[in-house]
């Protein structure tokens, strides 16, 4: 079982170096960390008296794993989570914050659980989790993993503009599909075909 600190170092790898992409609602970003999570924690690293784009620049790999461990793992208590969901979920909380929880409520309530999708892991939703996973251990990190997908999917329905995140210039999966199916079996990746199938109604 790999460490958080091995799980975060990947998604730093994942997430890659500086962008700042005008289609993207997370503005400034660097090795996954957005300029408004700086804000947030109060990262001025130029201490110039202002969080912005520069600070962002200047972030270091290793202090972006910091922060994914301290605020997108340890903070909304994932590790209280069955150990084979920490990768997946933690990803999801990296790139949607709230929506990772969101996601797995909805599953969990789908498989006959009552729970509040309010994003917020509370006792009530990581009991839930630990129940589901004892019920079905080799079928609940798969499941999210397709929840995940279709969370993707849904996105780009609703917003053209997010569509390239969602489908190459070429046409083929783009990296938010890729990056769900990182976490799903290769028996539960969709096939060429079906992918088109499924974004054949996009412009």
């Amino acid at each position: 079982m790999k460490t958080v600190q091995q799980i975060a170092r990947e998604i730093v790898a994942r997430e890659g170096g500086f962008v700042n992409d005008p289609d993207d609602p997370g503005g400034a970003t660097n090795f996954g960390v957005t300029i408004h999570t700086m804000r947030s924690l109060g990262l001025d690293l130029d201490r110039d008296g202002s969080v912005s784009i520069s600070d962002v620049r200047a972030l270091t790999r290793e202090q972006a794993v910091d922060i994914f461990v301290r605020h997108y793992f340890e903070k909304p208590l994932i590790a209280l989570l069955p150990d084979p969901l920490h990768a997946s979920v933690f990803d999801m909380y990296v790139n949607a914050g709230g929506n990772a929880v969101r996601i797995l409520q909805r599953m969990l309530n789908e498989m006959g659980h009552d729970l509040a999708v309010d994003g917020v892991l509370g006792p009530k939703s990581i009991a839930a989790a630990q129940a589901a996973y004892l019920s079905a251990p080799d079928h609940l990190v798969d499941a999210y993993g397709i929840a995940r997908r279709n969370y993707y999917f849904r996105i780009a329905d609703r917003r053209a503009a997010s569509r390239k995140y969602a489908r190459t210039r070429s046409g083929h999966k783009g990296g938010w599909i890729r990056r769900a199916e990182e976490f799903i079996s290769a028996k539960y990746h969709l096939t060429e075909q079906q992918f088109q199938q499924r974004v054949a109604t996009w412009v």
